[in-house]
């Protein structure tokens, strides 16, 4: 198994994406998971993909870890793997889809990753049912909401953008909360136009769902913004949460079917 993540310059990004492999080896055992990048981080798949055939594996299933299918699943990934055939690599090598909604279907597990890191941030969605509004009277215990921005790095790519809509409307069915997506980048609004905007219809506890795999400067400034707009919280990025784990298992096992 290959993974292969965007890449970024901050380090974090990469050992997020280190930690998600070794979940993976858990959860699927049997067979190596390898690690690489697209851009900033060594090894790419081209040289991953070389090594593995040097090493006398014929096949291998190459996991784009991406939340859309974007420029990089259609165009990065795909020459990648071309590189790696046109410098003789001799393996055969099947590329499953993104781990974001490909079609009308938001993946269950993806789901349940993004409510779990909304726990963790001390988010209870159940507390705005309470006469209050809000959980944690005496000062102590998980915070309630009443609205949620799911933040998104950005594309330009309008199906790409359809997919994080999608995300978001289920999260809203999930949890009963108006929803709102923002971007880091390449699109608007931004967490705090997607925070005001919940505001001013009528939310008084606004939190924010990372929709990231992996920490950085877009996560780092969603956070920012997200608490200048006055969000009550801002979970983590994925990274390699149990769900996330199953789901390139998922994924995996539907390519080598």
């Amino acid at each position: 198994m290959v993974l292969v993540a965007h890449g970024s310059r901050d380090p974090r990004a990469a050992e997020a994406t280190r930690a998600l492999a070794r979940a993976v080896a858990v959860v699927r055992p049997g067979a190596p998971v390898v690690a690489s990048w697209l851009d900033h981080t060594e090894p790419g798949p081209t040289a991953v993909l070389r090594e593995l055939a040097k090493a006398g594996h014929a096949r291998a299933v190459l996991v784009p870890l991406l939340l859309t299918a974007a420029y990089h699943r259609r165009v990065d990934i795909p020459a990648a793997v071309d590189a790696a055939r046109a410098a003789g690599a001799t393996i055969a090598v099947r590329v499953t889809d993104v781990l974001g909604p490909t079609g009308a279907t938001v993946d269950a597990g993806l789901l349940a990753g993004l409510r779990r890191r909304l726990v963790e941030a001390g988010l209870d969605q159940a507390g705005v049912d309470r006469a209050d509004g809000r959980a944690g009277r005496g000062g102590t215990g998980p915070e309630a909401f009443d609205g949620l921005v799911l933040a998104a790095a950005g594309t330009r790519d309008a199906r790409a953008r359809a997919s994080v809509g999608r995300v978001a409307a289920a999260l809203s069915d999930a949890l009963r909360v108006p929803t709102r997506v923002s971007y880091a980048s390449a699109a608007p609004p931004g967490v705090d136009a997607a925070v005001a905007h919940l505001r001013s219809r009528g939310a008084r506890r606004v939190a924010v769902s990372a929709y990231f795999l992996a920490p950085g400067l877009f996560h780092d400034a969603v956070a920012a913004g997200a608490r200048t707009a006055g969000a009550v919280a801002v979970s983590a990025p994925l990274t390699d949460v149990p769900e996330l784990a199953d789901l390139v298992r998922r994924r995996v096992d539907e390519a080598a079917g």
